[in-house]
């Protein structure tokens, strides 16, 4: 199985970067992440670099299930723990995770996701499925309460947060020939509809092209924050959406009869 990567980390109009991107790529499995250290708390940057080298530590050359990640995860939340204690100052330090995971030999996929990081599955040019937040503006969205103007930052779950939920965890699924997915941080997807990263996809040949016309669409958005992401490719994914394509603008043809 085919994977090309491509990963692009900015600071925006923000001080210092508290984002961390990761991948391994093995002959028999992969992972690939994105961690935002959690603004408003001393010590972001550092919770993101201790869940990133945990995870990628782990995650070496060799096969592993979803039960082994899931322990990763708890070991990288136990790690950022042990800091805290520590070095009082970073006693309350946090970090987003979205974390993907692929079985290269069984040609499997699941993630993970705590707070507001994202991993979005692509198949066939379009987007089919996305994790959801762990935020109060997610929460008002699912009971069908208008959350216009509420902080999207206001996180009820992040690795080494106080009185934090359970991770969240994909359903194991099989892969398929053009599959894509994208790993970011909300800096990164909350300048993007889901249209333009779709359109988006349908115009390049590369993961580096479709993250660099990604961001040319970023750059013309007001807020900046920090902004990262990880783009995986799996098998040929520009031949898969163009056959989508072309089936898609048959199905509007005039018809010749």
């Amino acid at each position: 199985m085919k994977i090309n990567h491509a990963s692009t980390s900015q600071t925006g109009a923000r001080e210092s970067n508290q984002d961390e991107t990761g991948a391994r790529v093995g002959e028999h499995s992969a992972c690939f992440l994105v961690c935002d250290g959690v603004a408003g708390t001393a010590g972001g940057e550092q919770a993101a670099r201790i869940a990133r080298d945990v995870l990628l530590t782990h995650a070496d050359d060799r096969p592993f299930t979803a039960c082994d990640s899931k322990a990763w995860v708890e070991d990288a939340e136990e790690a950022i723990r042990l800091a805290q204690r520590k070095n009082l100052n970073f006693e309350r330090m946090s970090t987003t995770l979205a974390a993907l995971f692929i079985d290269r030999d069984r040609q499997l996929a699941w993630w993970a996701h705590a707070g507001d990081s994202r991993v979005y599955h692509f198949r066939r040019g379009f987007i089919h499925s996305v994790t959801r937040d762990h935020s109060l503006a997610q929460q008002l969205k699912d009971a069908g309460v208008d959350n216009t103007g509420i902080n999207s930052n206001l996180l009820y779950n992040a690795l080494g947060a106080e009185g934090t939920q359970p991770v969240s965890y994909s359903e194991v699924m099989p892969l398929e020939d053009g599959d894509v997915f994208l790993v970011c941080t909300d800096g990164f997807w909350c300048n993007l509809q889901p249209g333009e990263m779709e359109q988006a996809l349908r115009m390049v040949s590369s993961p580096q092209e479709w993250l660099a016309l990604m961001h040319k669409a970023i750059n013309r958005s007001e807020k900046k924050d920090n902004l990262s992401a990880v783009a995986v490719w799996v098998g040929s994914p520009q031949d898969t959406t163009l056959l989508q394509s072309m089936a898609d603008s048959a199905r509007f043809l005039p018809s010749r009869d």
